[in-house]
């Protein structure tokens, strides 16, 4: 997965790859040259008393080492831009994947994971690419180069190689092999701890309110320990690693040494040789930690690359991109025609064959206990997820047979919890309609009951929102998603239960003013408060899924037990027939 996924993401830098590889090439051979020169000193300068090769032998060397330091600079510039700009087409994809994302796709994954996988997960790969580059390009290169020039300098004493490799490569491939089940592990903790900490974030004034601080600061300990124990038993086996590296190096400089010393005793080796020769040795097996480092890495980056995989592989249950000529809905009828909707895995329907007609000019309500399925309903409409039998239209299609950017067009939905996105007050109402003026913005404001307050804040349209729309009251929030919706003037205004968080005058004030601007389009309002739908043209009542009832008001109160038993769980008998 990890190499798949470098491959497509690298293909577009491919020649600054190479530009990398050939600066890493020319540095590694420099370094590679230098052993020989300060061989050469020893021999022929120091040993011969020539004062004037030295110096000769020398500036070669300085140069020799200029060179390096720059192939080895452009390399790791040229290399970290390159990682940098993987690392954010990653985010990007990621990003892409998760907007195309359906409610279905949502709950499968679920928000605490998205996150890490387009922070964490991406710095992984991000990471290993990083040191591959500056790094793992130049590692190969190193160890046959030195490999080559140790042979050249004595084939006996290259023995050595023989019974160091075979050590060093063995202990360090079970030490990676017992870490990459641990960085899985790492990453789940990590999922968990990011699940705990946006449900703490988000319901905290619940969790001041029944004082259950102390219960939330164990449940976020234990999960931060059950991480700590993952990354300790982790950072063991990595602590290993050097100590390890470094012992097998100091026993192979050790035996070079003795073998060596044995050798120019004999005069079969100069002392030059044997000192190029322990250079070399080092360099080898400098790249094999290099190499093993990144080897280290490598697993946490394959569980990251497989976790990015599972996103981008993911495909969306409904298409946002299908190849279907586009349709503009202009009247906004909606027929839902034996409409069902299981969720995955679920044993039963949320919704069962459901029928409902939404007209234009016509308000339409629906109504039920808790779990009846009216939100469902709504997002079969909106097609946020697609009906698992029936089906539903719009304008006369179906719904699946149209680009959901289409739909979505023609719709203005208020959700049941209002979200107000970072930025202005303006931002947030020209959302759906960006060339919308402040006069549109004004009137919309109006009409949801919101331009008093709004007045009120410093700089009125261009007042600050926060994220989340958390700098105003669940009221307030609630009156400017109801005027976004107003400012998009689409053909089908969607209320899922929008005014609860409206006090009574104000609901009734605000349903008296979305009569004129509504005239025209098709409403569809879902509350649990009677009085605000008691006025609809139809009512449609669910109970357990199943649409139990259709009429108005007062037909459905004299023969609906289910509407009925509603209605008077708020309303006297004589305030229900008044």
């Amino acid at each position: 997965m990890l190499i798949g996924l470098l491959r497509r993401h690298l293909r577009p830098y491919r020649w600054q790859v190479a530009v990398v590889c050939l600066f890493q090439l020319i540095q590694t051979m420099a370094t590679l040259y230098l052993p020989g020169l300060n061989a050469d000193i020893i021999d022929d300068g120091v040993a011969q008393g020539d004062t004037g090769y030295i110096w000769r032998v020398g500036g070669l060397m300085m140069a020799v080492t200029v060179l390096q330091v720059v192939c080895n600079v452009v390399a790791v510039y040229i290399g970290s831009k390159v990682a940098m700009a993987v690392g954010r087409d990653l985010r990007s994809a990621v990003y892409g994947a998760v907007e195309g994302f359906g409610s279905r796709e949502m709950a499968q994954f679920g928000a605490p994971t998205l996150i890490t996988r387009s922070t964490n997960d991406v710095q992984q790969v991000q990471l290993l690419l990083f040191m591959g580059l500056t790094m793992l390009v130049a590692a190969p290169i190193t160890a046959v180069g030195g490999l080559v020039m140790a042979l050249r300098q004595d084939v006996e004493l290259s023995g050595v190689l023989l019974i160091v490799l075979p050590v060093l490569i063995v202990s360090l491939a079970l030490i990676i092999r017992r870490m990459q089940p641990l960085f899985r592990l790492m990453q789940t903790r990590i999922d968990a701890i990011n699940g705990i900490m946006r449900e703490q974030i988000a319901g905290i004034r619940v969790i001041r309110a029944f004082v259950k601080e102390r219960h939330e600061i164990e449940r976020f300990a234990e999960a931060n320990a059950q991480y700590r124990d993952v990354a300790i038993s982790a950072g063991r086996l990595m602590s290993t690693f050097f100590p390890l590296l470094m012992g097998i190096m100091n026993l192979s400089v050790v035996l070079a040494i003795g073998w060596g010393a044995h050798r120019v005793g004999s005069g079969d080796l100069e002392v030059g040789a044997l000192t190029a020769f322990q250079n070399y040795l080092i360099q080898i097996l400098m790249a094999v930690m290099m190499a093993t480092f990144m080897l280290m890495l490598w697993p946490r980056a394959q569980v990251s690359a497989e976790r990015i995989g599972e996103v981008l592989g993911t495909t969306p249950v409904i298409d946002m991109t299908p190849d279907v000529p586009a349709v503009r809905i202009e009247e906004g009828r909606i027929d839902m025609q034996g409409a069902s909707f299981a969720y995955p895995g679920a044993e039963h329907d949320v919704v069962r064959d459901a029928d409902l007609v939404v007209r234009p000019g016509q308000t339409t309500a629906i109504v039920g206990g808790t779990g009846s399925g009216k939100s469902t309903v709504l997002g079969l409409m909106t097609r946020l997820f697609d009906v698992t039998g029936g089906r539903v239209l719009l304008d006369g299609h179906d719904v699946r047979d149209l680009r959901p950017a289409d739909v979505w067009a023609a719709i203005g939905l208020v959700p049941q919890k209002a979200v107000l996105f970072s930025g202005t007050i303006r931002s947030n109402l020209q959302f759906g309609r960006p060339e919308a003026t402040d006069d549109d913005l004004w009137r919309a404001l109006e009409i949801a009951q919101a331009r008093d307050f709004v007045e009120r804040m410093p700089g009125g349209l261009d007042a600050p929102i926060t994220q989340g729309g958390s700098n105003v009251s669940g009221g307030q929030r609630q009156r400017l998603a109801i005027a976004r919706a107003l400012v998009k003037q689409p053909r089908i205004y969607l209320f899922d239960d929008s005014f609860s968080a409206l006090d009574y005058a104000t609901d009734a004030a605000l349903r008296r003013a979305l009569v004129d601007v509504t005239a025209d389009a098709a409403v569809v309002i879902v509350a649990q408060r009677i009085s605000t739908i008691r006025d609809a043209d139809r009512i449609v009542v669910l109970d357990r899924g199943n649409v139990v009832g259709t009429g108005t008001h007062d037909e459905l109160m004299a023969d609906n037990d289910v509407y009925r038993e509603i209605v008077l769980s708020q309303l006297s008998e004589q305030e229900a027939a008044s």
